[in-house]
Formats: C-alpha cells, sequence, structure tokens
C-alpha cells in the first residue's frame, strides 16, 4: 500500500473514502497489512461493474444508487468479505463442543446462533455433530439453527445447501455418507440432505447494527472467523450484544486465533476460543 499512502492522487482518496464507508456501515476494519488485499479486490468490483476507477465506485457508495441496475453496496461488502469455509473447521473447538458444552444444554429445547453463517457450512456442521450426539429424531424436534451474514449472496448459497467437494475434505466420509447427496457428479457437487436442511435457517444480519431483532435467547452463540474484520471498538460492542442475546450459563465460540483478553467483556474466557455467560 506504500504507493496508495504516499501518493495523494484522487484514487489514495477515494480508496480511504471505501475503507471509511466499510467501517461506517459494517465494522469492517482494514489494518495496514491488509489494505493492498482490499485495494485487489475493489479493483475487480470496478472492472466487473465498469467503473472507470475508485472515485466512480465511492460516488457510487456514498450515493446509494444503483449501477447498470446493480446493487453495487452488497456487491463492495461481499468482496470484502472474504468468505472462505469449509466443514468441521478448527475441530478442537467443535469437539469441545460435543463433549463439554452440549451435554451442559436444555434437553427440551436447544438455540444455536452462527453469527456469520457464510455459505452454511457452520451451520450445518453443528447440526451434524448434534445429530450424531443426540439422533436426528431429537434434533428435529428440539434443535433450531439460525445462521445470519451480511452477504445476501452466501445466505442464498447456505439455503441451497449445494457444495464442493473441496468444502468437504476434512469431513469423515461415513459423515459424506450419511449427510450429503451426490448431485453432480463430473463437477464433484454435493448436497445437504432434508434433515440436517431443515433444522437451519438462514437470515441477513449486519453485526453492527443494534439491538439485534431476537424475541428469544440462544444457548450457544458460534462467532468465528468474523471479529478480525473489526477495530477493537467494533470487536467489543458486538460481542456485548452477543452477551445480551445469550442464556445465562449460555456459550460463545470464537476461533481459537482470536484473543479478547484486550477488550472490556463481561464473558468468562474458559479455554482457547470459548466463553461463558456466568
Amino acid at each position: 500500500m506504500t504507493l496508495y499512502m504516499d501518493n495523494l492522487s484522487q484514487e489514495s482518496v477515494s480508496f480511504n473514502r471505501i475503507r471509511i464507508w466499510l467501517n461506517d456501515q459494517c465494522g469492517m476494519h482494514y489494518p495496514e497489512s491488509k489494505q493492498e488485499l482490499l485495494l485487489q479486490r475493489l479493483k475487480r468490483v470496478c472492472e466487473t461493474c465498469h467503473f472507470k476507477n475508485l472515485t466512480e465506485l465511492a460516488d457510487c457508495l456514498d450515493k446509494n444508487y444503483l449501477h447498470n441496475d446493480l446493487d453495487i453496496r452488497s456487491i463492495v461488502i461481499t468482496a470484502a468479505s472474504i468468505n472462505h469455509t469449509y466443514f468441521y473447521r478448527e475441530p478442537q473447538v467443535l469437539d469441545y463442543f460435543q463433549t463439554t458444552i452440549l451435554p451442559t444444554l436444555n434437553a427440551n429445547s436447544v438455540r444455536i446462533w452462527s453469527a456469520a453463517a457464510s455459505t452454511g457450512d457452520e451451520a450445518y456442521t453443528i447440526a451434524m455433530i448434534i445429530a450424531e450426539a443426540k439422533g436426528i429424531a431429537w434434533a428435529k424436534q428440539n434443535l433450531a439453527i439460525l445462521g445470519t451474514d451480511i452477504d445476501r449472496k452466501v445466505i442464498a448459497s447456505a439455503e441451497i445447501g449445494v457444495y464442493s467437494k473441496s468444502a468437504l475434505e476434512h469431513t469423515n466420509s461415513e459423515i459424506i455418507k450419511r449427510y450429503f447427496e451426490l448431485v453432480d457428479e463430473p463437477n464433484q457437487l454435493y448436497r445437504i440432505n432434508k434433515n440436517i436442511h431443515d433444522l437451519c435457517i438462514f437470515r441477513y444480519l449486519n453485526l453492527k447494527t443494534k439491538p439485534y431483532p431476537f424475541t428469544q435467547l440462544f444457548d450457544v452463540v458460534f462467532c468465528r472467523n468474523v471479529l478480525y474484520y473489526f477495530d477493537n471498538v467494533h470487536q467489543e460492542r458486538v460481542i456485548e450484544s452477543i452477551y445480551d442475546v445469550t442464556k445465562v450459563g449460555g456459550w460463545m465460540i470464537t476461533s481459537v486465533t482470536v484473543s479478547l483478553r484486550h477488550l472490556n467483556t463481561r464473558w468468562v474466557n474458559v479455554m482457547s476460543g470459548v466463553y461463558r455467560k456466568i
């Protein structure tokens, strides 16, 4: 980013306008070390949507109008989000969820929120873990999983529930046989089966927007692979807002690489990536 940070050109100013817009709208924070990545993604948006430069793109975002009938705000948010996920990601916290957290939950009603659901891999993984532990009949009767994301495109993909073989490379072959159907052999595409699919619903939600629109509290909230998008102020606001919609005795699971020690939070740290409302 040396060129853009040192050169006070119009493009540099426009790039910073877009960074500020992302922070204001979504709480997304790109430190200097990742600004080159963001720049390349914004350039691809310009090419795809036929903007001459970043200035035109920034003007479109500020004025909130369609460009060639395209919702540019959603396109930029999608470009700025990594959305790289797969099934059974970070197995150490998933194992802890299955062996330690799941037995503490109410046997008659379990509500779980995947707060950055992306294409649904995490929500469906949770559903399969619980189905394996409690049985699919119990899950259909007592389990509700909500997946939310700021990217409407990935929410639509999650609702469809079709995945490439690469998304399943960390998934046990027996689990694949039990819960997936090969629907496109040449392209190696798999669809999640109806029993698991129907345990999860997906909705649009901007984590920066408060208060969260929930009428019932959650037993467990998965907030993985999203907090590093936010600066410290927005990280604190998000996890405290999650605290407010979690039951007493409930849990929040983050990425094992994300520490909340520097934040002023009511959560109690149980282990790396695991927090509890006590």
